[in-house]
């Protein structure tokens, strides 16, 4: 019998969002360039600056001129966290595609950790930290954030807000994510969830940030990131508003 034809290898887009990230962002684009490059031919890097005020839309569009797989994507002003994730997740084009934050607390090149881990069988990989490098608080703050969630939503993950994913681009032909703000990812996760897609989860490493400063850690944004969730959940808890009518009433019986 003739060979059947080799097939076509899986494309790959990566990106960041990126906020004032010019101590970080290159050493990023050129580390998922590398790692791409290693795994399949057909990728792309893409960085979606969310309105940045210091230097960083010029290294970007500086490594766009250098490498022909690198894509901006420049917001005019900040969108926030879930706007960016948004825009990033619109721009891809590859059959899969995997994100991480612009401000090196994770490593691109252990997307191959998560590339291996891709079968029929998975939609999402899903990175948990091996050690969370932050201070005290932050992982105190962290901790208590992470069972919170776990139990209001009903998700599984060991992990719920490791920005460090892997998932088919189909899962967007059912699911549409809404938020601007940092509770997109529980959002992306509840709504994969309850699609039923199928997650896998492969441990990886989180280093201690040494340029800028989180957006996320002060009392208001604490404060507003709490409402948040509460309305992301009396929204897909509460109202399944997610959720096809059918499945609605089914959930609710």
């Amino acid at each position: 019998m003739p060979d059947s034809p080799a097939r076509t290898p899986a494309g790959l887009s990566i990106f960041f969002p990126a906020y004032n990230d010019s101590g970080t962002i290159a050493s990023m684009v050129v580390s998922a360039l590398l790692a791409a490059r290693a795994l399949t031919p057909d990728h792309e890097v893409i960085v979606v600056n969310d309105g940045s005020r210091d230097g960083t839309p010029q290294i970007l569009d500086e490594l766009a001129r250098i490498y022909p797989e690198v894509r901006i994507v420049h917001h005019a002003s900040n969108r926030g966290y879930g706007g960016a994730l948004r825009s990033g997740f619109a721009t891809a084009t590859k059959e899969y595609v995997f994100y991480t934050d612009g401000d090196a607390q994770y490593d691109p090149a252990e997307v191959a950790l998560l590339w291996q881990r891709l079968g029929p069988d998975v939609d999402l990989v899903n990175g948990y930290k091996i050690a969370r490098s932050d201070p005290f608080h932050r992982i105190v703050i962290g901790r208590l954030y992470h069972h919170t969630v776990r139990r209001l939503f009903g998700l599984h993950v060991r992990d719920v807000d490791c920005d460090f994913r892997l998932m088919r681009r189909s899962i967007f032909d059912t699911i549409t994510l809404t938020k601007d703000s940092g509770v997109i990812c529980l959002e992306l996760m509840k709504k994969i969830t309850d699609g039923g897609f199928r997650i896998a989860e492969v441990p990886v490493h989180h280093y201690h940030r040494a340029y800028g400063s989180s957006q996320f850690f002060n009392v208001r944004r604490i404060a507003r990131t709490g409402l948040d969730v509460l309305k992301l959940w009396h929204l897909l808890v509460i109202r399944k508003a997610h959720l096809p009518e059918a499945k609605r009433l089914q959930a609710r019986e």
